[in-house]
């Protein structure tokens, strides 16, 4: 009698713990995460060794790569408008630069907009943004902001900082140090003093590695005595380019003059390189290690500080429930095309940067080609915190695919427009659509009218075409070429449809109407 009764009594413990431990694990469960957003501005995903690239030997970046080796990778990741500002305002409204008002560098973003740090702030989160915001208005949504004054500087920053009155000027707090290091300072010092109670959302946005490029002291000897591998179209021909873009862009024979010129401190801060009595061959080689070892030193100090944060993860329990994205305002040239600098439709500029890992969820090592572009960010980010995204965001959350499943009807295509007709960047307006395979460029060569272009310079209208699997490198403009007017087609009306769901009214902008008009067919 006694045992039954001994064992109704340990039955009833056992029943008791398993439903206590039912509830604990749906109380975690239900916990939002911690939302951390690392990005840094001009970071191209070939200087990243996960990626395993034509530097990943030359620049391992070990704590990067953690990431991707305890998360995911993207290998398809793009961007909408290759250019800081539009790029980092679609990051915060899920939406195309006709939509939110930025197009150029030159146009702010609306204060009274809906963004990701408004929607999380409103549900919950705490949240704060560290470093470069580059939006020219002030940050919205954010209990606590620290944030450069335009392009801010390399040594010795000023950080326009919250609960001060906002201008436009470049006052501020100035921090003693190099950027990259103060930037996770600030940051690792608002994690030290959240309100604990609550999830955070954090956005730690690094000035690296956009030009020019001044590393850290510690860095100076990095690549003393090695010779950095050059791109395959250093030297292009661009005979085959339309004649809306073969001689437009930043150049390394460019940049090589800039370098000349320059003095530490002025023009070109690492110093003068010189180049007297080299042919434009040997000037282009000089310019091109030059470059790549000042961006690659600047790139060392990102790695490092990245670290100190997933260290601080680690350290402070916080890592299990956080998620951790990587990524960059877009891509970035590096000697290809013989280009530095951005803007261009050509994949190393078009492609970004995106590690993310989240524990007991991203399965680690994972790798996606699914086609994801920067539009998609803020959807994502509402995603993981239980958000439901409003409807004027125009992306779609990729957690799903992350997660390891597709939906049925995601995009295999993206639409592209770089908008800044601005002669001294000399990159012509264009347009086009990005499929897997194909790439159909429109340069309409126009600024529309629009803040902070030219309008006095207007360039050919022309088309290119790429055919992606045969020239992944795009040294070969097939368009016109026979036997290709069906895909040319396809492609064409893809631009018109994607137009249309993106809700881009061509006939708000009369000049790109005309020349549509006129040159389509």
């Amino acid at each position: 009698m006694k045992t039954n009764k001994l064992k109704v009594a340990v039955l009833g413990i056992l029943s008791l713990l398993s439903i206590a431990s039912c509830d604990s694990q749906e109380k975690k469960s239900d916990k939002k995460p911690n939302i951390l957003w690392i990005m840094c501005d001009d970071h191209t995903a070939n200087t990243i060794s996960s990626y395993k690239m034509r530097f990943a030997d030359a620049m391992p970046t070990p704590n990067i790569d953690r990431l991707a080796n305890e998360g995911a990778l993207l290998n398809n990741c793009f961007v909408t408008n290759s250019i800081c500002t539009p790029s980092r305002a679609t990051i915060m409204t899920g939406q195309y630069g006709h939509i939110n008002g930025v197009h150029t560098l030159w146009q702010d973003l609306r204060e009274e907009d809906e963004t990701v740090a408004t929607l999380l702030q409103k549900n919950g989160y705490e949240t704060a943004i560290v470093g470069k915001w580059h939006l020219h208005t002030e940050p919205q949504g954010f209990d606590y902001f620290s944030v450069l004054p335009g392009q801010g500087d390399y040594f010795n920053p000023t950080f326009k900082e919250s609960g001060t009155t906002w201008t436009h000027k470049k006052e501020g707090k100035q921090y003693q140090g190099y950027v990259t290091d103060v930037i996770t300072n600030n940051s690792l010092k608002w994690l030290d003093n959240r309100k604990t109670e609550k999830p955070f959302f954090l956005m730690l946005h690094h000035k690296a590695p956009h030009g020019l490029w001044e590393y850290a002291p510690r860095h100076e000897h990095l690549f003393d005595g090695i010779e950095i591998p050059e791109a395959v179209s250093l030297f292009e021909d661009k005979s085959h380019r339309s004649e809306g873009s073969k001689s437009y862009g930043r150049d390394m024979l460019g940049l090589a003059g800039r370098m000349y010129e320059g003095k530490r401190g002025k023009d070109y801060p690492t110093g003068k390189l010189n180049t007297e009595g080299l042919t434009d061959t040997q000037k282009i080689k000089s310019a091109y290690q030059k470059y790549m070892k000042d961006y690659l030193r600047v790139v060392a100090a990102i790695d490092e500080n990245v670290g100190r944060v997933l260290d601080y993860l680690e350290t402070s329990g916080l890592a299990e429930n956080t998620v951790v994205a990587y990524t960059s305002d877009q891509g970035m040239f590096l000697g290809e095309h013989s280009y530095y600098d951005k803007r261009w439709m050509y994949d190393e500029s078009l492609k970004m940067p995106f590690l993310i890992r989240k524990p007991g969820e991203i399965k680690p090592g994972s790798q996606f080609d699914q086609m994801i572009t920067n539009l998609d960010f803020p959807e994502l980010i509402l995603d993981y915190a239980g958000i439901d995204a409003p409807a004027s965001m125009q992306g779609k959350s990729f957690r799903s695919i992350l997660a390891g499943e597709t939906p049925k009807d995601w995009r295999t295509s993206m639409y592209y427009q770089y908008w800044m007709q601005f002669e001294p960047s000399a990159v012509p307006a264009h347009l086009g659509v990005r499929t897997h395979n194909y790439k159909l460029i429109f340069y309409y060569g126009h600024g529309l009218g629009l803040e902070g272009t030219t309008d006095s310079w207007q360039t050919p209208v022309s088309w290119e075409l790429y055919d992606l699997k045969k020239d992944p490198y795009e040294l070969n403009n097939i368009y016109g070429q026979k036997g290709l007017e069906g895909i040319t087609k396809k492609l064409k009306d893809e631009i018109l449809k994607l137009q249309k769901q993106y809700d881009l009214e061509v006939s708000k902008y009369p000049a790109l109407n005309e020349r549509m008009q006129k040159y389509w067919e």
